[in-house]
């Protein structure tokens, strides 16, 4: 597996971010402090690090990676819906839960949710409780804020 690292531009909260990816897609995106492995790039990691630099400067709203993320069935359909969540746009776990065919399912879809291992190119900072608070996020809410600030500015 080979992994990479890419700081956003400019003044936010999001901070390093380690990409992992296989020559088939993309693992993971996640939030680190500093860079704990020997970066090890490869043609995935480099077009994510293209495709990231291109949404935090505003000019792209949908990402065109292929994602390989592990999780159950149920995980793994969670994260195709999240994914369909249009950009600067937001949706509850209740009504993520209901688009599923799962209703009252808000608290595993909330689980799911929060093990989804591609931050950001997965967009589960889109997902809000249902009162329109801010709920949890494996970033930090103060990142999950910046992220839908960022999407509603551009």
């Amino acid at each position: 597996m080979n992994v990479d690292y890419f700081q956003p531009p400019g003044e936010s909260p999001i901070g390093l971010l380690k990409i992992r990816a296989t020559d088939k897609g993309l693992t993971e995106i996640d939030f680190v402090e500093a860079r704990d492995e020997t970066p090890r790039p490869n043609a995935m990691t480099q077009q994510c690090q293209a495709q990231l630099a291109e949404y935090f400067a505003g000019r792209r709203r949908e990402f065109d990676l292929p994602l390989t993320p592990q999780g159950t069935g149920f995980q793994q359909q969670v994260w195709r819906a999240l994914r369909e969540i249009p950009y600067g746009q937001t949706c509850s776990y209740s009504s993520l839960a209901e688009r599923l065919n799962r209703p009252g399912a808000q608290r595993a879809v909330g689980a799911a949710n929060g093990k989804n291992p591609i931050s950001i190119v997965v967009p589960c900072h889109r997902v809000i409780g249902r009162s329109g608070r801010l709920t949890g996020y494996a970033g930090g809410l103060e990142r999950k804020e910046w992220l839908l600030m960022h999407e509603r500015k551009h």
